[in-house]
Order: C-alpha cells, then sequence, then structure tokens
C-alpha cells in the first residue's frame, strides 16, 4: 500500500459522499443493516466508518435503545461524518484499528463497511475487533471483490492508463480490490482468533449513475485515487476524468449506466 492510499482531505470527503456513496455504497450498507436488524444488541462499534453511510443507516433502522459508536483513523472524514444530519445521537470518535480505545468486551458487534483493506496489519486489527466484542458477539465486514467484478473501477483504472502510460494509476485495483483473495481473509481471521467461526457471502449489486461523468468524478476525485494522479500532474485531472468519463460512455452508452459490483460478506463470531 503507497502513503497516499489512505489521504482522504481536501475536497475528497464531500466528493466520497456525494458521488461515490450512492454509487457503490449504499447498497451494501442497506445489507450489513438488514444483518445486524436479527441480532440482539446494546452496543455497536463501527470501525473505519467513512464518510458515515452505515452509520446513519443503522442510526435509522436499529432500536432507539442501541447505542452506536463510530470510529474512522481520518480526521477528515469523521469530521465531514458528524457533521451530517442523522435521526438520532451518536458518539464519534478518532481512533486506530489497530489500537481501539475501548476495554475487552463492549460490544455486541464490531462493523467495518469497506475499510479492512485499508489496514496495514490485518490480523492485528481483526484480533482488535475480536478484543472489544463481549463472548457471542459478532464481527460483520465486507470487502471489494477483484477489480474484473466491479465494471466501472476496472474501467476507469485501464483507462487511465493512456493518461499516463508510463506510471499507470493503480489505487483502485490495489488497494480498495487488492484484499478479496477468501483463503487469505481465513488465515488472517485465524490468526486474529477466529478459528472456524466465521462465514461468507459474495454478493453482487449494480451501480448506477445517471451519467459516465458521475462514476469518472467519483473515482478519480472522492477517492486517493486523486492523490496519485496529481502525484504524476496535478494539472491533469480534469483530463483523467474526462478520459474515464468517455471510456465509460463508449461502453454503456451517453446517458445512464449501469455496472455491475460485487463483494464479499464475512461474518466471524466471537467465543
Amino acid at each position: 500500500m503507497h502513503e497516499s492510499d489512505n489521504v482522504f482531505d481536501g475536497s475528497v470527503p464531500r466528493l466520497y459522499d456525494n458521488y461515490l456513496v450512492p454509487l457503490i455504497f449504499e447498497p451494501y450498507a442497506a445489507d450489513i443493516v438488514n444483518r445486524l436488524k436479527s441480532l440482539r444488541l446494546s452496543r455497536v462499534l463501527e470501525v473505519a466508518c467513512g464518510s458515515g453511510v452505515v452509520t446513519r443507516a443503522m442510526a435509522s433502522a436499529l432500536d432507539p435503545e442501541v447505542e452506536i459508536i463510530a470510529t474512522d483513523f481520518n480526521q477528515a472524514m469523521l469530521d465531514y461524518a458528524a457533521a451530517k444530519p442523522a435521526t438520532r445521537a451518536m458518539s464519534w470518535h478518532c481512533a486506530d484499528a489497530m489500537t481501539l480505545p475501548f476495554d475487552d468486551g463492549m460490544f455486541d458487534a464490531v462493523v467495518c463497511q469497506f475499510g479492512v483493506m485499508f489496514f496495514p496489519d490485518k490480523p492485528k486489527c481483526f484480533s482488535e475487533a475480536k478484543r472489544v466484542l463481549r463472548k457471542g458477539g459478532t464481527f460483520l465486514f465486507n470487502v471489494w471483490d477483484r477489480i474484473e467484478e466491479n465494471e466501472f473501477a476496472d474501467l476507469v483504472t485501464t483507462s487511465l492508463e493512456s493518461v499516463f502510460p508510463d506510471d499507470p494509476p493503480r489505487f483502485l485495483a490495489r488497494t480498495p480490490h487488492g484484499y478479496h483473495d477468501l483463503s487469505v481473509i481465513q488465515a488472517d481471521l485465524e490468526k486474529a482468533g477466529f478459528h472456524g467461526q466465521w462465514r461468507v457471502e459474495t454478493v453482487p449489486a449494480r451501480s448506477r449513475a445517471e451519467s459516465s461523468r458521475i462514476p469518472a468524478i467519483a473515482y478519480c476525485q472522492g477517492t486517493p485515487l486523486r492523490n496519485e494522479i496529481e502525484a504524476r500532474d496535478a494539472s491533469r485531472l480534469s483530463e483523467a476524468t474526462d478520459t474515464a468519463a468517455g471510456a465509460i460512455a463508449a461502453k454503456y452508452g451517453p446517458g445512464e449506466v449501469d455496472g455491475k459490483i460485487q463483494a464479499h460478506v464475512i461474518v466471524a463470531f466471537c467465543d
């Protein structure tokens, strides 16, 4: 992972929330909340909450007596999430997933939507999730499947090879879509102490937008892919976005676009 892969600042949190959240995150936020609703909960921890799409979905769907605590390592994203309207009060903390500032056994569930791919030491982060779970608690997280199963992300990545042929930006393939091997995930869970007590479901969905520019802006300007583009030549951000939009329009047409997305949803249990 490159150092810039974890940098979400400037206009990125706003663009991420306005463009990327409805494009790819909302369907899986609903999926996570639906899974939580079947559990007996009094306190839930969310790790790597980003702009708060899952946090707000939990606030709306879970019993009002369930305490929700959301954390993220990136202060800019956390500030953006905390400032958004919500149906009830929640707690927000800037925290490192590898050293969670909570006591053992505090939570009935730990949730992480598309965040574990960014953790530098995944077994350590998984063991921290297990530590703060009560006996019988649930660790629920999802990860993107390989980039070829996520059509817009794949197309954006390949299109930028024409803009920077000598050093194409690979953030999307490297990090968001770089932790899809279920055997690796299983090994990391085993190292963290989740010995065989987990299950996985591969969940496809659709990514829809009114035009090809929306996914182009979402990925090129609303993720750390922007950092890679600007590191090569900041003056070419608009060109890179236009190139990505053109590639999507060439495949899906000039109007509304509709592409496949796919993720693995993992549920692990604390013994």
